[in-house]
């Protein structure tokens, strides 16, 4: 970090100490100079204060973000667990939901894919909501696509076509996705026409809305409750997330 972006962090706390007894806005040119002479003087006596200020910084910055962070999820909330769209697993009716931001060619989430699924088996009253994020490039679209389209028109058959995408191992181009359609039931031949249908497209719009207002940037990210959890969390990590969403 540069020495000025340094000084306006350590100014910046400085200046907004509740008890403080100037403020930077009432201060002439010349009282400038000399508070920054003397905050200069400082430093350079007591250079463990810049780390101090700068942890401080850290610290109000993520406490600022996690709040900016529950307000949207709060604002969201019907958008987040009760969108028709998104595909849903486990107990509809269950008394914890929890959401995953997800793409079908994410090693990540293929890793967490079994964890989720014995969440859901072993809980009972889980309610997952599948949120398609396709990221990383066509194919990812394609993928989602296709899986949109089966739950939207043959959702009986969503969930093995799901479970066969996220635990193919190798490429995932548009003739692997109808071959694992196939081999899940899904009736291709309805297929190609069913990914044309305009919800698709909302829906993919409305979730990247969603991940760009939490700061979602990549997958997998889980919700449960009021917290988001980014990356590959296991499956003790979700069991205890989704206990203390419950005690809630």
């Amino acid at each position: 970090m540069s020495s000025t972006k340094i000084f306006i962090a350590v100014a910046a706390l400085m200046f907004s100490w509740p008890n403080a007894a100037v403020h930077a806005d009432t201060l002439s040119a010349a009282q400038k100079t000399e508070v920054q002479q003397v905050v200069r003087e400082y430093l350079l006596k007591n250079p463990e204060v810049i780390v101090e200020a700068i942890n401080e910084l850290k610290r109000r910055n993520e406490v600022a973000g996690a709040e900016h962070q529950r307000a949207a999820m709060a604002a969201m909330a019907t958008e987040l667990t009760s969108n028709p769209s998104d595909p849903v697993m486990g107990n509809a009716q269950g008394d914890v939901t929890m959401v995953e931001f997800f793409d079908y060619r994410c090693g990540f989430c293929k890793k967490v894919f079994d964890d989720v699924q014995t969440l859901i088996k072993e809980d009972g009253h889980i309610r997952v909501v599948l949120k398609e994020f396709p990221i990383l490039g066509e194919d990812s679209v394609n993928a989602s696509r296709a899986a949109m389209a089966v739950w939207l028109h043959q959702p009986d058959k969503y969930k093995a076509f799901h479970a066969a995408m996220m635990r193919n191992k190798g490429a995932l181009g548009m003739d692997k996705v109808l071959e694992l359609a196939k081999a899940s039931g899904v009736d291709v031949a309805a297929l190609s026409g069913q990914m044309d249908d305009p919800e698709i497209g909302k829906t993919f719009a409305a979730t990247h809305n969603q991940a760009q207002t939490l700061d979602v940037t990549g997958t997998p990210a889980f919700i449960v409750g009021e917290t988001i959890v980014p990356g590959a969390i296991g499956l003790d990590v979700m069991k205890q997330l989704v206990a203390a969403a419950r005690k809630k």
